[in-house]
């Protein structure tokens, strides 16, 4: 009987520090808003962030690609280059604090908008690089097809050669969108308060980081689970397709 009082003890009062814990960290002074509200920055500037970098990734990879075939557009690739070169050399989280410190640093403006614009710059010479490996891998057999059906360059390249090359890259350019998502938890460094800076913040109040870190972790892991989930459902139908 003693060890089992000692047993049901011991479950007691974890259970007893566990909702203590849970109460100081997330529901005294409605602490648990800090997430909830970062959450939606964060799921806010990766959003309009993939939107950016797809439309700078395709403008850059067309680019990038014209040129390889056909050796036009040289100072474009140049400056193409060059913008590959030091996005992809470069930390984003230097990326972020230049643009808010250095480039907007003398006007007053909206967090998000600095990080979205961070981010989706960023991401940007990721996905062209990307795009422009699936346009590269498309059988040159395709643009002539497309110029014998009275099609110019451009509209081959639209019409015919992007979509399919579109379709070849959906897998990889799904996983460039999960690294980003996670990438956005460096914007805590211009003091956006998103996910993880909220979680940054409880700890900051309540000098517990085990709740709120390891919250803000599993979040985060819930979230790329699920788009992993819709990736895979997706490359599966991708190969259905195929047949």
């Amino acid at each position: 009987m003693d060890f089992l009082t000692k047993v049901y003890e011991f479950f007691i009062s974890i259970v007893t520090n566990f909702s203590d814990a849970f109460y100081l960290n997330f529901i005294k002074d409605n602490r648990w808003k800090y997430l909830v509200n970062g959450l939606g920055v964060t799921l806010r500037v990766t959003l309009f962030a993939v939107l950016i970098g797809v439309a700078i990734g395709f403008v850059v990879a067309i680019i990038r690609s014209t040129h390889d075939k056909t050796g036009k557009l040289k100072i474009l690739n140049f400056l193409a280059n060059v913008y590959l070169t030091v996005i992809r050399g470069t930390p984003v989280v230097v990326q972020l604090l230049i643009i808010y410190f250095i480039i907007f640093g003398s006007v007053r403006i909206d967090k998000v908008f600095v990080a979205v614009i961070a981010f989706g710059i960023n991401s940007g010479a990721y996905v062209a690089e990307i795009v422009r490996s699936g346009i590269m891998s498309i059988d040159p057999g395709q643009m002539e097809a497309g110029r014998s059906l009275g099609f110019n360059y451009i509209q081959t390249m639209f019409y015919i050669i992007v979509p399919q090359a579109f379709k070849n890259v959906l897998p990889a350019l799904g996983n460039e969108f999960i690294v980003l998502l996670k990438e956005t938890s460096v914007a805590g460094y211009i003091a956006l308060e998103d996910l993880t800076k909220g979680g940054d913040i409880i700890r900051s109040q309540t000098y517990s980081a085990f709740f709120p870190l390891l919250t803000v972790a599993l979040i985060y892991l819930a979230i790329v689970m699920f788009l992993s989930f819709l990736l895979k459902k997706l490359e599966r139908r991708l190969r259905n397709n195929e047949r």
